[in-house]
């Protein structure tokens, strides 16, 4: 059984930055496409980053290009996410989401496994 489980959420000043970061447990995380959703309270769940197995292809979403850096280490089996110059519109639920391997889009119904969320909260 896979899990995936988010830490570095927190609350931020309107430009600041956060890292969040993502473990993937039960298989191994070179096994998955690796994205960040994020749910903002009533609203739709929003694609923010995807990244392939291999590190290297990559898609950002419109509200976050130019803004927001994905990694992964398959060593560590862990996702990140780094994001900078934040806006009050960034707070959201953000969610660490796996996918199978051959997998590269922006839809969050092709991503099997998630995790619980972690809560980004940016003030004004």
């Amino acid at each position: 059984q896979v899990h995936l489980v988010e830490s570095g959420g927190g609350l931020v000043q309107a430009g600041g930055s956060l890292s969040l970061s993502c473990i993937i447990s039960g298989r191994a995380s070179s096994e998955f496409t690796l994205s960040w959703f994020r749910q903002a309270p009533g609203k739709e769940r929003e694609f923010v980053a995807t990244i392939m197995n291999d590190g290297v292809r990559i898609l950002y979403g419109d509200s976050v290009k130019g803004r927001a850096l994905i990694s992964r280490d398959n060593v560590k089996n862990e996702v990140y996410l780094q994001m900078n110059s934040l806006k009050p519109e960034d707070t959201a639920a953000y969610y660490c989401a796996a996918a199978r391997d051959r997998v590269f889009d922006t839809r969050w119904t092709t991503h099997e496994w998630w995790g619980q969320g972690t809560q980004v909260t940016v003030s004004s």
